[in-house]
């Protein structure tokens, strides 16, 4: 069966959306050092988890 994270699209939306929702929360609740730190954060979150997914994918078709 395949896995739902072989596709690319799902990868990046999953890495978007939770990125964005960093991104909302840092600038409706956040202030200073650590509003940087959590859009580093979601910077990294869209880098990341597409990666990740796809690693995870491949494992689960082994």
């Amino acid at each position: 069966m395949d896995s739902p994270f072989e596709n690319p699209s799902l990868r990046y939306g999953l890495g978007l959306s939770s990125a964005a929702i960093l991104v909302v929360v840092a600038f409706t609740f956040l202030e200073g050092t650590i509003r940087w730190i959590v859009l580093g954060l979601a910077v990294l979150e869209v880098v990341v988890t597409p990666r990740i997914l796809k690693m995870a994918a491949e494992q689960a078709d082994e």
